[in-house]
């Protein structure tokens, strides 16, 4: 039986490149597909938040000359684009979805609100939660940390390409050793790349644990949510 009820999936867009150097990898996005319907298929209500790195990063906009504000707008509408590519696949695959958007895009997607968020978990529908919080200045993984504390979940899973949290990186250093536990604290003092410090922040003001792990390895997410020690627990 699985350790969570709901849960708030976070996954980055640049894990949908799969091993192109840009846009979404049909094998990759259709392995996450398989791997988000076995757990619904556990009876796990799942809410998703996906960033959009793959296509466009606002802060890297920025940095090249793009307005901030313009540019983390042109990055939410790539979380849409990813998001309604993640519901294709699910759609594809016999999964109910609805994509709610931050902002107002119908008919693209859903005007985001809590309840009707919870409603549709709750009638077995796999939520995509886009476009950030719908305002610039803040990452996904901070979108990410309002929706799972909105819509009550039990904890945020956040996938990434390494399975866990590191003294260092262990591609660069191979005496680098995974934490299985870290505290809020020992980040901010160690100065490790977690996620979003604002992120961290909130998801322990409002207790919910974060766990990072390698979503990129077929079948991890299951292992995740049936209690193994895979990854590593933020809280």
């Amino acid at each position: 039986m699985a350790r969570f009820n709901r849960i708030l999936l976070k996954l980055s867009g640049e894990s949908l490149m799969g091993k192109q150097s840009y846009g979404i990898d049909p094998e990759r996005l259709a392995d996450y597909a398989r791997q988000i319907k076995e757990i619904h298929e556990m009876g796990i209500q799942i809410g998703i938040v996906i960033g959009g790195g793959n296509i466009f990063r606002g802060l890297t906009g920025s940095q090249k000359g793009f307005d901030r504000v313009k540019g983390d707008q042109m990055g939410m509408c790539a979380t849409v684009i990813n998001s309604l590519a993640l519901s294709s696949a699910l759609g594809a695959i016999g999964v109910k979805t609805k994509v709610l958007t931050a902002i107002r895009m119908e008919p693209i997607g859903e005007f985001y609100s809590k309840w009707k968020a919870i409603e549709a978990l709750e009638n077995g529908y796999v939520c995509i939660f886009s476009a950030g919080t719908g305002s610039p200045y803040f990452t996904t993984d901070t979108g990410s940390s309002l929706r799972g504390i909105e819509i009550e979940a039990d904890v945020m899973l956040k996938g990434t390409r390494v399975d866990g949290v590191y003294t260092a990186d262990p591609e660069k250093d191979p005496q680098a050793e995974k934490f299985t536990k870290i505290t809020y604290k020992e980040v901010l003092q160690r100065g490790l790349k977690v996620m979003d410090l604002t992120a961290i922040c909130m998801c322990q003001d409002n207790h919910l644990p974060i766990y990072v792990f390698n979503m990129d390895v077929v079948g991890n997410l299951k292992k995740v949510l049936d209690g193994e020690e895979i990854g590593t627990l933020v809280y």
